[in-house]
């Protein structure tokens, strides 16, 4: 059992890529904005960057979740943002069964596709305030966005099997 993880700045393919992995895997996918409290989302739809203070809480919620998990024995894919170490420190509840995967992608090429996008409350105005939040992971798996979504789905299932993901 392990946690897959998909961080990265809004826009950059998290649910899409989360959510096709989950089905090939066979595993639950969680949609990490989904777990947002009331007021950040109102927030967010208002043009105003979170803080650490507003993502606490949804943090303890989703650090919550995947314990739960897999003290339950069941695995899982997540989207959420992750754009700092401390948010990723307090997701990865067990080094050996949390993984993270991060989109990574130009500001132009992410922007472009949020202006593109429709029915989410993220506005494009605020990808720079999530660049400048953006602390870029060091050793996680780190896949470029500016290819085809089957392309960046075979470069997750790669590493989940070297994660060794499905074994035993």
């Amino acid at each position: 059992m392990m946690f897959f993880i998909f961080m990265g700045v809004s826009g950059c393919g998290k649910t899409t890529i989360g959510e096709k992995t989950a089905e090939i895997l066979g595993v639950p996918y969680y949609e990490g904005d989904s777990f947002h409290p009331k007021d950040n989302v109102e927030k967010m739809s208002q043009g105003i960057p979170l803080n650490d203070e507003d993502r606490s809480e949804w943090l303890t919620t989703l650090a919550d979740l995947i314990s739960h998990k897999l003290e339950e024995g069941e695995s899982g894919v997540l989207s959420c943002s992750a754009l700092k170490e401390k948010y990723r420190e307090q997701l990865r509840v067990d080094p050996d069964l949390v993984h993270f995967i991060y989109l990574k992608g130009s500001y132009d090429l992410i922007r472009y596709r949020m202006e593109k996008r429709t029915g989410h409350y993220m506005p494009p105005g605020l990808l720079r305030s999530q660049f400048e939040t953006l602390e870029e992971p060091e050793n996680v798996c780190t896949i470029q966005i500016d290819q085809s979504p089957e392309e960046i789905v075979q470069e997750t299932l790669d590493f989940i099997r070297r994660m060794g993901f499905g074994r035993g």
